[in-house]
């Protein structure tokens, strides 16, 4: 019993030194215009060139996650989520660093299946996350200024950035796989996509969950070019999308919910700048008081009710109501790829949201 303990012990210090030798490592950035020429022709050379980067590259960008996670402050390491979280990731790092070295299909092919099983074990790292920063919330000192709370929030911005990243070059590489990809897409990239397509099936989600929880919901009407097109991630700009809108429908329903005038629609503009694709999401839902804007950004804040207890499944991304993280990871989105998300607010009237995407493709992602 006493062997088996110590043995424990030293596997899980010589885990602990490799990954700090790993963390101190630098991680190597790609842009979005790389990834479409790298995966233009995804032949067999190809891809075990991306499994090779990929068997570097992921365990540099977990472990220095996963140091970060040991030392937050205001006892935040401590909480039991984020305790969860960080056996999630050191469990993925000891993953990839078993695994031996690629050298032909064969081996490509046993290190997709295993990097598949990764992005799956950190399905819900966001929620857990969030539920981490509830837990801490929960036990602050209120006197404790949001000044204060600065090293939490910069943590959670490199946290989530950094998983924007890794699960990019997971999901590109497992998608490259794909015998019959749609036309126009390499890997998650749509060389064609239709921000206006994106913009109406987002919509048509987000009204479904206000359906859901109102019994009704505001319309959303759509201005552009329909046959506008420029190369972007579909589902990153869907999730920007559905959470902007949601934000709106709520805001819209609940201000007029018990008004005899009919809810006003939510308007979506899409305009196609030479440097920047912007879609403007307007609302008349009642607007932020000027005191509030600086708050929206941060991951202590959020205008809805908390919506899941500690033991509640959770995993959906509507989950993000409540937590506070829905618009600063949308942001983070927006910027993975050079762009940006910027709301203004008059308060008693509306919010515009304005998500600018870059439409040059070679901004490298930010690495934190």
């Amino acid at each position: 019993m006493i062997a088996a303990r110590k043995a424990a012990e030293a596997a899980g210090k010589a885990l602990q030194e490799e990954v700090r030798r790993w963390g101190s490592m630098k991680p190597t950035g790609v842009s979005l215009r790389y990834m479409m020429e790298f995966g233009s022709r995804p032949t067999e050379r190809i891809l075990l060139l991306s499994a090779q980067f990929l068997h570097k590259e992921l365990p540099i960008r977990i472990a220095r996650r996963a140091i970060e996670i040991e030392s937050l402050p205001f006892g935040l390491s401590d909480k039991p989520a984020v305790l969860k979280v960080r056996d999630w990731y050191l469990d993925s790092f000891r993953d990839l660093r078993l695994f031996p070295e690629i050298k032909d299909a064969e081996d490509e092919r046993a290190f997709t299946n295993m990097i598949k099983m990764i992005k799956v074990r950190h399905n819900n790292v966001v929620p857990t996350m969030a539920l981490g920063v509830q837990q801490l919330k929960k036990d602050l000192n209120p006197k404790v200024s949001r000044r204060d709370l600065e090293e939490i929030h910069e943590f959670l911005d490199r946290f989530y950035m950094s998983r924007i990243g890794i699960r990019m070059l997971i999901g590109q590489h497992v998608t490259l796989h794909d015998p019959n990809p749609e036309p126009g897409c390499i890997g998650q990239i749509n060389t064609k996509m239709s921000p206006i397509a994106v913009a109406r099936a987002a919509s048509e989600d987000a009204r479904f969950m206000c359906m859901r929880k109102y019994g009704s919901a505001p319309d959303v009407t759509i201005y552009g070019d329909p046959d506008f097109n420029f190369p972007y991630v579909p589902s990153h700009l869907h999730l920007m999308v559905f959470e902007l809108v949601k934000n709106s429908l709520r805001a819209v329903q609940e201000r007029f919910m018990d008004s005899e005038r009919e809810a006003p629609p939510v308007r979506i503009i899409v305009a196609d700048g030479l440097e920047d694709v912007t879609i403007k999401i307007s609302d008349e839902g009642g607007g932020i008081p000027r005191s509030g804007l600086p708050k929206i950004f941060t991951y202590l804040y959020s205008t809805a009710k908390d919506p899941v207890g500690e033991d509640s499944d959770y995993g959906t991304s509507s989950i993000m109501a409540g937590y506070g993280c829905g618009l600063p990871i949308s942001r983070l989105y927006a910027r993975y790829f050079g762009g940006d998300l910027q709301i203004i607010s008059m308060e008693g009237y509306g919010t515009d949201a304005y998500l600018h995407l870059s439409r040059l493709g070679d901004s490298q992602e930010p690495l934190p």
